[in-house]
């Protein structure tokens, strides 16, 4: 904001210290110029902080919710098949214990492994999906929204600026 200040100051009052002009065109072509640093600037920043922000917190998220949901599924689908068919397969009657066991067994086992699996496989996908969405997105969204109402808004702001500071 200085900046712009420091340059409407020296053109204007350089220029002619007697008149206050207001010139349009200045404004227009300030906000124009703006609006494209901000274009290049929010696309570059949003792109860069979303994605690295929503891959972590959804592949954290994600990776979690799974492994829990997984493992407690396998370990109720173990338990009712350790119970009821391995028994038979075997033609031995296996104690409650041993059964308890690998059922624990397995579900830590199955836990870790999902978690550290999945959690590896979603951030990649993940990191390449928000990315290329995000890219997509930025590159059809801000300069539409950045090229319409910025240079508007700037200008307005620009000009009302300048004519009542000069």
């Amino acid at each position: 904001m200085q900046l712009i200040r420091a340059v409407t100051v020296e053109i204007f009052l350089k220029k002619d210290r007697g008149r206050r002009p207001v010139n349009f065109f200045l404004s227009f072509f300030l906000s124009f110029f703006l609006s494209i640093y901000l274009l290049i600037y929010l696309s570059k920043y949003l792109s860069i902080y979303l994605s690295i922000y929503l891959h972590t917190y959804l592949s954290i998220y994600l990776s979690i919710y799974l492994s829990i949901y997984l493992s407690t599924y396998l370990l109720i689908y173990l338990s009712t098949y350790l119970s009821t068919y391995l028994p038979t397969y075997l033609s031995i009657d296996l104690p409650t214990y041993l059964s308890i066991y690998l059922l624990i067994y397995l579900s830590i086992y199955l836990l870790i492994y999902l978690s550290i699996y999945l959690s590896t496989y979603l951030s990649i996908s993940l990191l390449i999906y928000l990315s290329t969405y995000l890219l997509i997105y930025l590159s059809i969204y801000l300069p539409t929204y950045l090229s319409i109402y910025l240079p508007t808004y700037l200008s307005i702001y620009l000009s009302t600026f300048l004519s009542i500071y000069l």
